[in-house]
């Protein structure tokens, strides 16, 4: 598809394309609700929008591994997916209607972040078939993040809401460079639409060995994220915290879970992936109660950290559950699923209902995301006790 004037090794092109995709991931998550706040949505319109973008992952997310796993060539999945980010994100250029910017977020949000679970069950599988590490190419991106977190919140106090949106923009345009330079990923032959028996092998494989108890307890954990994705930002400026410092405080949260990343061979040696689930879970109970206190700016950065229990051991324990615990075939379609409830459903409705929070109770609507914390810490534990019997 695209030929490189120079052969470039593996674990740098998939460097390449995550640091490009979070750098404008970096700026997409925290901080399109203050572009849709800049365009004069309301908090229940700025909630209705987030919303819509996790929603669209629901359906991006499975139509995503499909493509990724039925395809001559995983790489077209990937490219597929960058290509409707941009141009959806070029779309919000001009949209200045309330409800087509609400479309606009569902399509944009469903591509955008539906490339995250396409690219890491394909670069997990490349680093297993070529011998190279997952972690370092996936740390990088998350520094890019960190760059799009801190660049685009000081653009945004220089510039405006608007910021948000150009930074996004020439992110997802560098992601769609980087994407043709990925391997090909050649399928085999073999690989076509699931035949009805297939898809009745599909079904029992994720519904056996605890799987569904690791899916729960993920998707209610990560989706506790929401008031978080949705309107962290938007409540911190509105209690005073200069745009920067919110770039800052978000890239805390991503310092701390590029630390636990690099650290989490010997972490993982310790702990089962199951208690890393409940791991999460009660960080996540811990973090969201205190953002809820409105505690001073000092504080926010120790609470930051938590970040790296409540999003990055809850991603890794649930990574590390399913590839241990689903066939290597399906592997794509159990990240997918997963991708579906927690970056989909449970997020979706979690953030819809943080923009009446929000309205209620400002930057104590926090304080809702508990309860979906404490269901998945609850699942997290069945699926603990679950493990040590079938031991």
């Amino acid at each position: 598809m695209f030929a490189l004037p120079v052969q470039i090794p593996r674990p740098v092109r998939f460097a390449l394309f995550y640091g490009a995709f979070y750098l404008g991931f970096g700026a997409y998550l925290p901080y399109m609700p203050v572009w849709y706040e800049a365009r004069g949505l309301s908090p229940e319109m700025i909630g209705a929008a987030a919303a819509a973008s996790m929603a669209g992952r629901m359906i991006a997310a499975p139509l995503g591994a499909m493509l990724a796993d039925r395809a001559p060539k995983k790489q077209w999945a990937v490219l597929t997916y960058t290509l409707v980010s941009f141009f959806a994100f070029a779309a919000f250029v001009p949209a200045t209607n309330p409800w087509a910017i609400i479309v606009l977020a569902g399509i944009a949000g469903g591509a955008f972040t539906g490339i995250m679970p396409i690219i890491d069950a394909f670069a997990i599988q490349q680093s297993t078939r070529k011998k190279f590490a997952f972690g370092p190419p996936r740390a990088f991106g998350s520094a890019t993040f960190i760059l799009g977190n801190v660049g685009a919140g000081w653009l945004i106090g220089q510039l405006g809401g608007e910021a948000a949106l150009g930074w996004t923009l020439v992110g997802s345009a560098l992601a769609v460079l980087t994407a043709l330079m990925l391997p090909v990923g050649r399928n085999q032959p073999h690989h076509r639409l699931l035949a009805p028996d297939e898809s009745h092998g599909v079904l029992r494989a994720m519904i056996s060995n605890g799987l569904p108890l690791a899916f729960a307890a993920s998707a209610l954990i990560q989706g506790a994220h929401g008031f978080y994705y949705g309107f962290s930002a938007v409540a911190w400026r509105a209690e005073g915290v200069p745009s920067s410092a919110v770039g800052l405080l978000w890239a805390t949260g991503v310092g701390a879970e590029i630390v636990f990343l690099t650290f989490s061979g010997r972490l993982l040696g310790r702990l089962s992936p199951a208690l890393m689930l409940a791991l999460g879970g009660a960080a996540s109970i811990l973090r969201w109660l205190a953002l809820a206190a409105s505690p001073p700016l000092w504080l926010l950065f120790p609470l930051q950290l938590l970040h790296a229990l409540s999003f990055s051991a809850t991603y890794l324990g649930f990574l590390r559950y399913a590839a241990d615990h689903s066939p290597q075939r399906f592997a794509s379609m159990a990240q997918a699923i997963n991708s579906a409830f927690s970056g989909g459903l449970v997020l979706a409705l979690a953030a819809y209902a943080s923009g009446f929070a929000f309205k209620a109770f400002g930057v104590g609507g926090f304080a809702l995301m508990a309860l979906p914390s404490g269901l998945g810490l609850i699942f997290a534990l069945w699926l603990v006790q679950s493990s040590r019997t079938q031991t």
